[in-house]
């Protein structure tokens, strides 16, 4: 029998030694990567968001909370401001609807315009949910609306009015946005309360008018100096957000009227509770667009486990007044 070449043995056991060790490397390296994705979630597809305006911090709080929420399921997101313009936003959701998002959430500029866009979403068979801003029209489809509860804020922005006009009543305003759904809720909800009160109040309060503010400081500010015009014992308003509320209390404050007219606001913005805490507006129904953004993403994520999903997820609203305001620590 032939002796093996010592040198060819050593050759032949350094290449099994070399072979084993890749063998071993590449199972330390597939379990590394396993680890890693069970720590961060698989990318889920994108949402496609147009939400009425960044110029209203309620907007960015939504957005903002939207993104956080959905990357702790994978999900990213794509969040548009319509800068309050439908046509804009029809061609967001167009756009969207072309880039083959998962799902579109839409805060409606106008709920009657943004029809035909959720209706081409429909027709590619993107789910859509409404938040904030409802759009209950016909021939639509929304998986489910994720708003305040706006028929209630306008109940107690209606109990603050009365508490603050106290018996003397008066005749107040309205300053309204024209389309909004929602503005639209809060003003009825507001109108219930004051007509049932003046059915049993010995001095009554009267709405004189409903105005245009377009939701803005601006288009508030001019709408509440012709109201002065017109009504110069003014005693109340009550604007649909603390941006109007803010133009009327800037129309007031020129018009040396600032400690003379009740204003009762809406939204509880930043801005808006400071305005409160200074006795400069009255008080807020306070909604919490955090909550908001958040439970749209807990939706998502359940429609996708195959859950039914309630037609209205509502969110109630809180009364602010001044002791709430000087207790808060978020303000200076």
């Amino acid at each position: 029998m032939k002796r093996l070449n010592p040198f060819f043995l050593f050759a032949l056991l350094c290449l099994s030694l070399a072979l084993y060790g890749c063998q071993g490397g590449s199972e330390t390296s597939s379990n590394s990567q396993d680890s890693a994705q069970e720590e961060k979630p698989a990318p889920r597809g994108t949402i496609g968001v147009s939400l009425l305006t960044f110029d209203n911090p309620f907007f960015k709080v939504i957005a903002d909370n939207m993104k956080a929420e959905a990357e702790k399921y994978g999900y990213e997101v794509i969040a548009l401001s319509a800068n309050d313009d439908a046509a804009t936003q029809n061609n967001q959701i167009n756009d969207l609807i072309v880039q083959d998002v998962s799902v579109i959430v839409v805060s409606p500029v106008k709920s009657a315009a943004i029809v035909p866009a959720i209706q081409a979403a429909n027709e590619a068979n993107i789910p859509v949910i409404t938040v904030d801003t409802p759009c209950n029209k016909e021939g639509v489809e929304i998986l489910t609306q994720v708003a305040t509860d706006n028929f209630e804020g306008g109940e107690k922005a209606a109990e603050a009015m009365i508490e603050a006009l106290g018996p003397d009543g008066g005749k107040i305003i309205v300053l309204n946005k024209e389309g909004s759904e929602s503005c639209e809720l809060r003003e009825n909800g507001f109108r219930k309360v004051i007509d049932e009160h003046n059915k049993t109040a010995e001095s009554k309060i009267e709405i004189v008018n409903t105005l245009e503010s377009n939701g803005d400081k601006a288009v508030g500010l001019k709408a509440t100096e012709d109201a002065l015009q017109s009504n110069p014992d003014l005693a109340g308003i009550f604007a649909i957000n603390d941006p109007a509320a803010l133009g009327a209390r800037a129309a007031l404050e020129k018009a040396q009227l600032g400690d003379e007219v009740i204003i009762i606001g809406f939204d509880g913005q930043p801005e808006g509770k400071q305005a409160i805490k200074e006795g400069k507006i009255y008080a807020d129904p306070i909604q919490y667009p955090d909550k908001m953004g958040i439970k749209v993403i807990e939706s998502i994520v359940a429609h996708f486990k195959g859950e039914e999903l309630p037609p209205t997820q509502y969110i109630s609203t809180s009364l602010y007044r001044q002791e709430d305001a000087l207790n808060d620590p978020e303000l200076k």
